[in-house]
């Protein structure tokens, strides 16, 4: 797992946490181990793969039970962490997330011939939950490292119990998923302004 793909690691944190039946109003998205693969299969892969991301859905496809018992209690991990977005808290878990790895050591950069980047690879034997807790872990260090603690904020849409991490250059984020909570929060909107509109036309009347 390179270190600098945090901005990556932190978007599937945030994919993670919101897989959950608090968030999509009693439809868990990890229901079980084909719904794991799905999600590794959908978020594991970016240009430049090294171990983790391109291990990721190898692991979930050899998945058992425990395994996805064990995921569902990271993205709880997880969103804790979210949700408590104090420098020192978030530092302590994160680090706790990322012992999977083997330790810190130098991968070839593919974007860059004869160059090295730093990058924590992931250990024998490890499983699909430990891979996506050592990504989830380099995310929120990462973010905390480069953009702060205030990048870590629940979702500005009025009926929705999801989180993030914002990654975005101006950390203007405002949904956990932009366009679903974006669109339901402006059609809202729409539709109030609307209603607003129509009752003072018939109070004039």
């Amino acid at each position: 797992m390179a270190l600098g793909d945090y901005v990556w690691a932190a978007g599937i944190a945030t994919e993670l946490v919101n897989t959950t039946a608090e968030v999509w109003r009693g439809d868990d998205h990890l229901p079980d181990l084909a719904g794991l693969v799905a999600f590794a299969e959908l978020h594991g892969h970016q240009p430049g793969d090294d171990d983790v991301p391109g291990a990721l859905s190898e692991l979930a496809r050899h998945g058992r039970a425990a395994d996805l018992h064990a995921v569902h209690a990271l993205r709880t991990t997880v969103r804790d962490l979210i949700d408590r977005p104090d420098r020192d808290y978030l530092i302590a878990g994160a680090t706790a997330l990322t012992s999977s790895a083997q330790g810190a050591t130098l991968i070839r950069d593919p974007a860059h011939e004869n160059r090295t980047r730093w990058a924590a690879p992931l250990r024998e034997g490890a499983t699909v939950a430990d891979a996506l807790s050592l990504i989830c872990g380099i995310g929120i260090l990462g973010v905390v490292y480069t953009l702060g603690e205030q990048r870590f904020r629940p979702c500005g849409a009025p009926t929705c119990r999801g989180a993030f991490i914002d990654t975005t250059r101006p950390g203007s984020r405002r949904y956990c998923t932009p366009g679903l909570c974006g669109n339901r929060t402006n059609v809202a909107n729409h539709r109030a302004r609307q209603a607003a509109t129509h009752n003072r036309r018939t109070n004039s009347r």
